[in-house]
């Protein structure tokens, strides 16, 4: 039996190591084109019998996060989503960046005509210091250049690529040979729409639902028109997405942070709004949740506690649930996982049971669940008795 198990993990480990090698002499862009070039036409579905593979900001465990590469590489390592966070420039330009500042990931503070620039603003209730992506036309975001957020993680990339536009990352998902779905996120829309102003009057989340129409994403979740232009809108400002809710049938996802930490919007902290009655308020608007992963399952020196109700609770009223973030390295893996991601996915997809996840690593999800469907047992039953037979023989 021993041999026979050694036998099927060299046979694994052989393809996986030559679907590497396949991706990796595949090349990897550096720039990217627009508009579309790939015709319209007839494109694999997206899967939507398990769990959604969601590439948070890109293949971000390889490449800087939200760049053009970042987003490419996910699609070609097998993400069902793109996600990325949605902020505005000063000239009222929809961008993709994590953080309401440049300074973790990019090279701004090398650029000496932007010196002045670095300035303190409140957000979130905190006093906070940078250069922030408010105070900069696109032109002159387009003049810096992305570098990986992690020190430990490739460096080889930095300096290499721009930040992109709304638009761009959505031409993106859109030129893909098969289904990607977007999963943009209202950042910070309180702080935005203080400091950027359009001349009409409309605000971030305005000009965030009339980017997605343009590109013809308006339909339900799992109507013909969503099953073409997939989405998900997700913010941690509850209130943006209750307003956007008569502008647009996108399903919507409420994130939700440490129970501690108050919203920006409604002042209230995550541990209120995970009531009873407030998820019987917000289920009207939005169609799940993505909690912080250790909101659901809080550890304690690095082991895992008891689970908390707040998956069961989802599920009973009709809501998805896509916790965020999990990330292969040691460092971001507990205790109780030895550190292997796949005995994490399969805790959070079987045992949470779990209806999408956010990871920095879209080919290591990937991978664990094509080898997990059922037509990949079937081959690893169909490997594991010609084993046998060879044995016998």
């Amino acid at each position: 039996m021993r041999r026979n198990m050694a036998l099927i993990s060299c046979v694994l480990f052989t393809v996986m190591l030559t679907s590497a090698v396949v991706s990796v002499s595949a090349g990897r862009p550096l720039t990217y084109p627009l508009p579309s070039s790939v015709p319209l036409g007839e494109k694999q579905v997206l899967q939507t019998f398990r769990a959604y593979n969601v590439a948070h900001r890109g293949s971000n465990g390889e490449f800087p996060e939200e760049t053009a590469p970042a987003y490419m590489r996910a699609i070609d390592e097998g993400a069902d989503f793109i996600e990325t966070d949605i902020q505005a420039t000063k000239d009222g330009i929809l961008v993709c960046n994590h953080d309401v500042t440049l300074d973790d990931t990019t090279d701004v503070a090398d650029h000496k005509e932007f010196a002045d620039r670095r300035t303190t603003y409140e957000v979130q209730w905190v006093n906070t210091t940078g250069w922030f992506v408010v105070d900069f036309t696109l032109a002159e975001l387009k003049t810096l250049r992305a570098k990986q957020r992690y020190d430990f993680r490739d460096q080889q990339y930095n300096g290499k690529f721009q930040l992109i536009t709304f638009e761009e990352y959505i031409s993106i998902a859109l030129d893909a040979k098969r289904t990607v779905g977007i999963y943009p996120e209202i950042k910070n829309p309180v702080f935005v729409n203080k400091h950027v102003k359009w001349s009409d009057g409309k605000k971030l989340e305005d000009r965030f639902v009339e980017t997605l129409q343009k590109f013809g994403y308006t339909g339900s979740y799992l109507s013909e028109d969503w099953l073409k232009r997939p989405a998900f809108i997700q913010s941690f400002a509850p209130s943006s997405l209750v307003y956007i809710s008569n502008q647009t049938k996108l399903p919507k996802i409420f994130l939700i942070d440490d129970v501690t930490i108050r919203t920006e919007d409604t002042n209230q902290t995550y541990d209120v709004i995970t009531s009873d009655s407030y998820f019987n308020y917000i289920k009207d608007y939005v169609m799940g949740i993505g909690p912080w992963k250790d909101t659901v399952v809080p550890p304690l020196e690095n082991y895992l506690q008891r689970a908390t109700d707040l998956i069961a609770k989802a599920h009973a009223l009709g809501l998805q649930v896509h916790p965020y973030t999990f990330r292969n390295e040691n460092s971001f893996l507990h205790f109780d996982f030895h550190q292997d991601p796949y005995v994490e996915y399969d805790f959070w997809i079987n045992k949470m049971g779990v209806d999408g996840l956010f990871t920095d690593f879209t080919g290591s999800l990937h991978r664990y669940q094509e080898w997990t469907s059922s037509s990949e047992k079937q081959t690893l039953q169909k490997i594991a008795s010609m084993v046998s037979s060879f044995k016998r023989g």
